[in-house]
């Protein structure tokens, strides 16, 4: 058989299938709010035929849209085959908010729609198209499974279902010629043959990597090190805190977007990055926060994790995850922002001397000579080690389009985990930051009460660095 007719799953990418429970959904999700411009109808709503159009016209450029998965027989580990029953309709769907709809209201739909499972029978995404919203706008909500993308990848494929203009031609796509699908023993008799070939491809591997590198003893001393430093910070347990415990069903979801500008203002003056202004203001609203839950917050070891993308330049523009992380202590115990700032600058430049992020990559390469109960495992001994995922991805600075349609704003989700019941993701567009907060209902019932503590926090990191913020209206992009 050709090997051609389907692609296995790398083991940190069958890692997010192993890690969905009932009550634990992996999908990424976004909400894309939009001008309503060229894509209004006449009926005075939008022209969702010519945006199904214009999506399938693009699909070829995204394989991984029209394939679903199968398991291998025996070893259980899952690969990627085309649909030959492909159905653009399913995947992509029309609905609307009582106009006017307000964003109140597209937030709680957001919510419904992320907390709802991705149909594994089906290629593992979603495309909503949500009309109604006030001041003549409407929003898109997409949801795409995590076995597919990491936040880099996510950006890429934003760019490939809009443009950069306002073009609104929809060119006639190529025609769709599904490869076949492998049989069982097909792909079973392929994972021995793999299975066997193993020891001959480590060796393979081993020698292009001594031909790669110029000290063999210092840079297996480099690795080796960068491994402990990984499994020490996951050989403890993180504070216990009222956002960590069981999820249940429901999520919440909310937004907050601030300029762009105000925070490499906030990084100039701070001498820092700007990761380490966005850890800042998350330091400042969780201290407000769990003291607002009554919890006393000098007394936390609290930890988030903050993905890292280790993805070469050789491979943008692919599916699938290439990314690591950190496990970062927040000094919630410090009242000032300016020592918030010093306190997380060194531990930053602590994690990039242990390379604790090599380390983390090393280890989730493993995964793909582990049994899935081993990774399983690993996963809920790894979730007792952190307290929130705190992920920032660069996004594109220049506007894009829909049909002619400018995008206004878009507000990433990153799922939940294991006993974390809130998750924040940024992405930066055109000038601006877009926070996007997702919350387990149960364990976060307050979600605004959050996020006004996360405005609040930024501003007094601002006033700490003598930064003069933009005004609100300028701030606001929705």
């Amino acid at each position: 058989m050709s090997k051609y007719n389907y692609d296995r799953l790398s083991g940190q990418d069958t890692s997010f299938l192993l890690w969905e429970t009932p009550n634990l959904h992996m999908h990424v999700a976004s909400t894309q709010i939009f001008e309503v411009g060229t894509m209004a109808n006449e009926a005075g709503g939008i022209d969702f035929a010519s945006f199904k159009r214009f999506t399938a016209s693009v699909l070829h450029r995204i394989p991984r849209y029209r394939q679903k998965l199968k398991w291998i027989p025996v070893e259980e580990r899952p690969v990627w085959f085309d649909d030959s029953a492909f159905d653009i309709d399913y995947h992509i769907r029309h609905t609307s908010l009582p106009k006017p709809g307000s964003e109140d209201q597209l937030k709680k739909l957001s919510a419904r729609i992320m907390a709802q499972q991705l149909d594994r029978n089906r290629p593992l995404w979603e495309i909503w198209v949500v009309e109604g919203l006030d001041r003549d706008r409407f929003a898109i909500i997409s949801k795409i499974h995590h076995a597919m993308i990491d936040g880099s990848s996510g950006v890429d494929i934003s760019q490939i279902l809009m443009r950069t203009d306002r073009d609104q031609s929809i060119p006639e796509p190529p025609e769709y010629l599904p490869r076949p699908e492998p049989t069982d023993r097909e792909l079973f008799t392929d994972a021995m043959s793999l299975r066997l070939r193993g020891p001959l491809r480590a060796l393979r591997g081993f020698q292009e990597f001594r031909k790669e590198t110029d000290n063999l003893r210092d840079e297996i001393t480099l690795r080796t090190r960068a491994v402990r430093a990984a499994m020490a910070s996951q050989s403890s347990n993180a504070s216990e805190t009222p956002i960590n415990g069981e999820l249940g069903p429901h999520r919440v979801f909310d937004w907050w977007n601030v300029s762009l500008e105000d925070v490499k203002a906030i990084r100039r003056s701070l001498d820092c990055t700007v990761n380490d202004v966005v850890l800042a203001v998350v330091t400042g609203a969780f201290r407000e926060y769990l003291t607002h839950r009554r919890m006393r917050t000098d007394e936390l070891d609290f930890r988030i994790q903050a993905p890292v993308s280790v993805r070469s330049e050789d491979e943008k523009g692919k599916l699938g995850n290439r990314v690591s992380g950190w496990l970062v202590r927040l000094p919630l115990d410090e009242s000032d922002p300016r020592e918030q700032i010093a306190r997380i600058n060194e531990t930053t430049r602590e994690l990039k001397d242990t390379h604790q992020a090599m380390g983390a990559e090393i280890i989730l390469g493993l995964m793909d000579m582990m049994p899935n109960a081993l990774v399983s495992m690993g996963a809920q001994a790894a979730a007792g080690t952190m307290n929130s995922i705190v992920t920032n991805v660069p996004g594109p600075q220049f506007p894009l389009f829909v049909l002619g349609a400018e995008m206004q704003g878009m507000y990433p989700q990153v799922p939940l985990l294991a006993n974390v019941g809130l998750g924040i993701a940024l992405i930066s567009y055109n000038g601006r930051v877009c926070w996007g907060f997702n919350a387990d209902l149960g364990l976060v019932p307050d979600l605004p009460v959050f996020v006004g503590m996360i405005e609040s926090a930024f501003e007094k990191l601002a006033e700490a660095a003598d930064v003069k913020l933009s005004p609100p209206d300028v701030r606001a992009i929705s």
